[in-house]
């Protein structure tokens, strides 16, 4: 039988339209049961409260629970993986952190690619670590470490929470660029190492400002710089360590990733909630609180912004020699 022209064409226009249709029942219906949100660290620390910020913002407004797992192990090696291996259907994302961009350079044998094997979903946070000394330090400025530094090559010494850990490469990125000598001493985690600071063990930390507010405003250490291009608002009056060291910034940061092969509907879907929430004054004040700034931004732009930092942190750890531990 044939078809009249005018049928025909609006069943060939219906029938394009179906693949569109679908996709946008299918963004609707997502989520239809509860979300995994996978964190590569352990509860309490900053990784984890931005996580569960952002999880609880996702079930009020999806009206499904986003469930965080902390999955800890292997420098976040453990939860990445567990996502890369997990079905692409928007039900297990990934929190990611400085760590990942990291590991990529710092692990020469891992079971996934994370640039290849993650989708970006989009930015939460990004955070300053903060350059701190014990008060006793004869330095009270970043000039005049850096001239200590000069003058006792070697003889200092610097605490991290680990190989590869954004305490350490930020370091080591400020070693690089300031033309210093120090020795690393790596700790299971940093606070081990802030408490070494505190007794004078270690020299300096670089450590987030989260995890240094109380210590700092108890007058237990000084502050010499923040590690990002701005002030932060919770330390107005410390200067960021690129006014001193020119291009220095070693931000840390945190954002969400899904699975490659991931539907585009549903990562947009993640993208336009989590960016809602940035916006939201209430939400953006717990960040605030926590001396973060929001960071909205694409899928495109955040898998940018992951590829540069790759990069960066690629040239730091090979200039350092840092090994996996």
């Amino acid at each position: 039988m044939t078809l009249p022209r005018r049928k025909f064409l609006h069943l060939a226009a219906g029938a394009v339209a179906l693949p569109a249709l679908s996709r946008n029942a299918r963004a609707q219906a997502y989520p239809s049961r509860p979300v995994r949100l996978l964190v590569g660290f352990a509860a309490g620390g900053t990784t984890d409260i931005g996580a569960r910020l952002v999880g609880q913002w996702l079930s009020d407004r999806l009206g499904q629970q986003f469930v965080i797992e902390n999955r800890t192990g292997a420098a976040t090696n453990i939860a990445t993986e567990a996502v890369v291996r997990s079905p692409p259907d928007g039900y297990t994302l990934l929190i990611v952190t400085a760590s990942n961009p990291i590991n990529a350079t710092l692990y020469s044998k891992l079971n996934f690619d994370f640039l290849r094997d993650i989708t970006p979903v989009g930015g939460v946070m990004i955070y300053p670590l903060v350059m701190q000394v014990n008060p006793s330090f004869p330095a009270k400025t970043v000039p005049e470490f850096i001239s200590y530094a000069k003058a006792n090559p070697g003889k200092l010494s610097y605490g991290s929470g680990g190989n590869g850990t954004s305490i350490h490469v930020a370091t080591e990125l400020f070693k690089m660029m300031a033309g210093v000598d120090m020795i690393h001493v790596p700790y299971r985690g940093g606070a081990p190492a802030m408490t070494d600071l505190m007794s004078g063990q270690v020299q300096v930390v670089f450590n987030p400002v989260p995890e240094s507010m109380e210590f700092i405003k108890a007058g237990k250490l000084r502050p010499l710089a923040v590690t990002t291009p701005t002030r932060s608002n919770v330390l107005p009056d410390i200067p960021p360590l690129g006014d001193f060291v020119p291009g220095y910034d070693a931000s840390a940061f945190q954002g969400i990733g899904v699975p490659k092969d991931t539907p585009a509907e549903i990562v947009d879907r993640l993208n336009r909630e989590i960016n809602a929430g940035l916006a939201d004054p209430k939400l953006k004040a717990r960040f605030t609180d926590l001396g973060a700034t929001v960071f909205p931004c694409s899928p495109a732009d955040f898998a940018k912004f992951l590829t540069v930092e790759t990069e960066k942190w690629a040239k730091v750890i090979k200039f350092s020699g840092a090994k996996s531990e």
